[in-house]
């Protein structure tokens, strides 16, 4: 849930911690990303991924320091509690500061909801929520689109080796009379039915589960790269990108923004990191990894396949093409590999989800009665994102649009309110002397008006393309 103080967690070493973070930024995003490069041109989608690679790491070290203020406010609170008994009872011991802690350490799990509780107002609160929720949904419409189009497009048979130069649409035949679209809605309710009723529970991803599923995605991310590679090698690779086209910006922004998002699960990532002397080094690694590897595999797709047939999922684009991958055990592997992957994933979210909503509405000392706790809020969950993956499954517009909007809020609104006012609230409180030996180096106030800037001038670019593009139809 995005609220409130939970378990540290099992310790892990920084190396672990940078892994993690690996593996919780690259996932669906990654897949969709290629057809968004061949869209927008290569050297406008290299310019604007380093950018935007280097405005999330900004905001990622503005969460790690709300995290630290925040372990400090508490932990100021928490000896005050114990100076006042003090004065009651004199048998009590004194002071956390024997403890061995820094004030600014990061040693309880505190989430982006108890963070914004501590921080911003009722209404910056209920904004937050709002904002974690869209972004859920979105998060939620692209996973329950994903898996049936995977699906679907191993089924229909359509990974025939003469399918590579074939661009399908929704009313071709799959099963006699039965249609592309019929087919991916007849495995989408399949889904809905089997993955669904996990709303109305609890779910938990386990550490194997977690360890299989990063396998999976490690195997399934080199066999691609390798395979474009091999084939750009021989001389035989289709694409030909175009240098720059700004009409495939927008959706690149919003694609490229859900690519980086990590920013809602830093504590959970970080807090459990045994050394944190040098977070801030790993966090810098990590980003300039992912980023490597963003344009590597982008870069291999664009100029290894035609760009008009690139698939949304990419994986896809190896299941048709036998020129490229002429083993059909592997072809199949890289079909399903996000049926499985992707799977794991929705129980969790929906259920993270189904949490923020009870959040949002919950009254101190309130409970809700059954039927709205266990019936209503997994029904408002669920329903939603299964109704937009039922009308479209156009991930790239998905992901686009939920990037865009909610994710700009998480990546760049949130982080940066919540930087502002955590060193506006501990001032008064820890005196002017006080330093947060986490505190971001992008400390001066300016940044963080930057990224207020910077991600209002994004919404309005991206709603008046999304407005002018409508009315050219």
């Amino acid at each position: 849930m995005a609220g409130g103080i939970t378990e540290t967690g099992e310790p892990y070493s920084p190396f672990v911690g940078l892994v993690y973070m690996f593996n919780l930024i690259v996932g669906t995003g990654a897949l969709t990303m290629p057809k968004a490069f061949a869209a927008a041109g290569w050297v406008v989608s290299l310019s604007l991924i380093v950018f935007l690679a280097f405005m999330s790491y900004m905001t990622t070290t503005f969460v790690i320091e709300a995290m630290a203020a925040a372990n400090a406010q508490l932990r100021w609170k928490r000896r005050e509690q114990e100076e006042r008994k003090l004065l009651i009872c004199f048998c009590q011991s004194v002071s956390t500061e024997r403890s061995g802690h820094d004030h600014f350490d990061i040693v309880e799990r505190v989430e982006m909801g108890q963070m914004a509780s501590m921080f911003f107002n009722k209404v910056g609160v209920n904004m937050f929520y709002i904002c974690i929720i869209v972004y859920l949904y979105g998060d939620l419409a692209i996973y329950a689109a994903a898996v049936p189009i995977s699906l679907m497009e191993v089924a229909c048979g359509n990974h025939s080796c003469s399918a590579g130069s074939v661009k399908y649409n929704d009313t071709d035949a799959c099963w006699g009379s039965v249609t592309r679209k019929d087919a991916y809605r007849v495995f989408l309710s399949v889904f809905t039915l089997l993955l669904g009723p996990f709303t109305f529970f609890n779910a938990q991803k386990t550490k194997y589960l977690q360890i299989l599923t990063s396998l999976m995605r490690w195997i399934a991310f080199t066999m691609m790269i390798v395979l474009a590679l091999i084939r750009i090698g021989k001389g035989t690779g289709e694409g030909h990108p175009p240098v720059a086209s700004l009409s495939g910006v927008p959706n690149l922004f919003g694609v490229c923004v859900y690519s980086f998002m990590c920013q809602h699960s830093l504590p959970s990532l970080v807090t459990p990191i045994s050394d944190k002397k040098r977070v801030g080094s790993l966090v810098l690694a990590d980003y300039v990894l992912i980023l490597g590897f963003y344009v590597l595999l982008s870069f291999t797709a664009i100029f290894c396949f035609d760009s008009s047939l690139l698939h949304d999922m990419y994986t896809l684009n190896f299941t048709d093409n036998c020129d490229v991958l002429d083993i059909p055990v592997l072809r199949y592997f890289l079909g399903l590999f996000p049926v499985f992957t992707i799977s794991t994933n929705f129980p969790i979210i929906a259920v993270t989800l189904r949490n923020n909503w009870k959040t949002l509405f919950h009254r101190d000392g309130g409970t809700y009665p059954w039927v709205v706790d266990r019936v209503v809020f997994p029904l408002i969950t669920l329903v939603p994102p299964i109704v937009v993956a039922f009308c479209t499954h156009n991930l790239e517009t998905l992901v686009g649009i939920t990037g865009s909007y909610a994710g700009t809020g998480i990546q760049y609104v949130i982080p940066a309110f919540l930087v502002f006012f955590s060193r506006r609230h501990l001032e008064p409180v820890m005196g002017r002397d006080a330093v947060n030996k986490h505190r971001s180096p992008f400390r001066h106030a300016v940044w963080v008006w930057f990224v207020l800037l910077w991600a209002a001038f994004c919404l309005m670019f991206v709603t008046a393309n999304i407005i002018l593009t409508e009315t050219k139809k």
